[in-house]
């Protein structure tokens, strides 16, 4: 007896499409997605401009009497951490680019996550709106909400039942935003130690170093959860460790100094970098059937 041989009927996808790249029909709703991405780009390049101390805007570590600056808090990373946004918005600009192309209009992909991406980089922008324009409380507010929708992000770039489909799907997507809930992890850390500083009594700098430790620790667990809920992927990872290897350097060489808050920085970034990367390198080890 012969085995018939499988075939595709007319019209029907072949048998060996890649996996993600399932398409439906594109929607008016698509095109508003892909839109609402350039928008919130637009609107946030804008305010980095005013932010960075252009268009008569002052630079953030200035602002709110330079409570959000390196010297701004215990917990505050050295000024050369912030470079890290120069890396996170050249990926918003190109998922913003790849997002729009045609292809990627009817992507469930750019479904599950397209408008929350628009909305942090929204929520970007209202950051330095607010750091420019409002007190340092609202500051606290925004990057809160921008922690939030990040996580939420993350989550659904893991849990989409459309897998990645290869290379660039995996960078602008997973990478990007996994390298911006890890910076932003620690920003708000920073941000909220900004606000409490110029908020609590100057007698509390004598618990310091057992507060900032303490944060720290939280931070180390904040970090391996972040890892864990996404299958052990190293984005966020690797923009928490450079965040808390700067808050070292600050403590070490800056104002204010505590060797202990630094020391134990290194060590959470050691924690927090190295054990998704030895999980991600024991799964790309282990056989595919146990």
């Amino acid at each position: 007896m012969t085995t018939p041989r499988a075939t595709n009927s007319p019209g029907a996808a072949p048998t060996s499409a890649m996996p993600g790249a399932r398409r439906t029909a594109s929607t008016g709703l698509d095109l508003a997605r892909q839109i609402a991405v350039l928008s919130a780009l637009g609107f946030t390049l804008v305010a980095v401009l005013v932010g960075v101390g252009g268009l008569g805007g002052t630079d953030v570590a200035d602002s709110q009497g330079g409570q959000l600056s390196a010297q701004g808090s215990f917990l505050a990373p050295a000024g050369p951490a912030f470079s890290i946004w120069s890396v996170i918005y050249a990926g918003l600009i190109g998922y913003a680019v790849w997002q729009a192309l045609p292809g990627q209009r009817a992507s469930d992909r750019q479904r599950a996550v397209g408008w929350w991406i628009a909305l942090t980089i929204v929520l970007n922008g209202l950051w330095l709106v607010a750091a420019q324009f409002l007190t340092i409380e609202w500051t606290v507010v925004v990057i809160l909400l921008l922690l939030v929708a990040l996580c939420v992000t993350f989550r659904l770039s893991v849990v989409t039942r459309t897998p990645r489909a290869g290379f660039w799907d995996a960078l602008w997507i997973d990478g990007v935003t996994g390298l911006h809930l890890g910076w932003v992890t620690l920003a708000s850390v920073a941000n909220i130690a900004a606000w409490l500083t110029g908020v609590v009594p100057e007698s509390w700098a004598d618990a310091a170093s057992a507060w900032g430790i303490a944060v720290l620790v939280v931070v180390a667990v904040i970090g391996l959860g972040i890892a864990w809920a996404s299958g052990w992927r190293v984005a966020p990872a690797l923009a928490l460790a450079w965040g808390l290897s700067w808050l070292a350097v600050g403590r070490f060489t800056g104002e204010p100094r505590n060797d202990a808050i630094a020391v134990t920085a290194i060590i959470v970034a050691a924690v927090v970098l190295l054990i998704p990367l030895a999980v991600a390198g024991l799964r790309l080890l282990r056989p595919e059937h146990d």
